[in-house]
């Protein structure tokens, strides 16, 4: 696209870009010209919305981190339905198949990024954390509901609930897990406090 030609959403179309760059090439592969190229568009569109490579950067890593915040609240209100199991396997399968892992990739592998994310995420490592906190707070409200021991201590489990879907997910390149082996490793480690059938 030629200088000067507007493109509408220019902020979530460079997000886009950027996560199709990610999930295909990984993170070191996600530069300027590599993001405006994949929109279609010319450098000087990301540099007039951003003061800099590494703020696009840190704002790619929050919008997706604001999508696991809104999948945060569908979690929560899934408690008391279906099988807790399930509600966790579901929950674990939709963040890490999405951008996730390579976010987490991202993060780690630039420090100035993780800089600027100590700004709202001064803890953990960003997205793991946000999606820690999500699990905490669904398994808080089913340990409220009687699906899982009163003794539970979701602060435990939360994390190795996720870092146990991280490692599921975690090659990028290969093949995805199936439901059921996500689903086994959430039950395996919530067997200790589900008060429901575990099938």
């Amino acid at each position: 696209m030629p200088t000067g030609v507007a493109i509408r959403d220019a902020r979530e179309q460079l997000f886009d870009a950027a996560e199709r760059v990610l999930l295909r090439d990984g993170p070191s592969a996600l530069t300027s010209r590599a993001v405006t190229t994949e929109a279609g568009c010319a450098k000087g569109v990301l540099h007039r919305h951003f003061a800099d490579f590494d703020a696009f950067l840190a704002e790619l890593v929050l919008d997706r981190i604001a999508r696991i915040d809104g999948r945060a609240a569908a979690l929560r209100d899934s408690a008391g339905t279906g099988t807790v199991a399930d509600n966790l396997a579901d929950a674990l399968t939709d963040l890490f198949a999405s951008v996730a892992v390579a976010i987490v990739g991202l993060v780690t592998s630039r420090d100035d990024l993780r800089t600027r994310l100590r700004r709202t995420t001064p803890t953990g490592i960003p997205v793991l954390t946000e999606a820690t906190a999500a699990i905490a707070s669904y398994l808080t409200v089913e340990r409220e509901l009687g699906r899982i021991a009163a003794h539970a201590d979701v602060d435990t489990l939360a994390p190795t609930l996720v870092g146990t879907g991280h490692m599921l997910f975690a090659d990028r390149k290969g093949t995805p897990p199936e439901t059921g082996a996500v689903r086994r490793a959430v039950t395996a480690v919530i067997a200790g406090v589900a008060r429901e059938p575990l099938r």
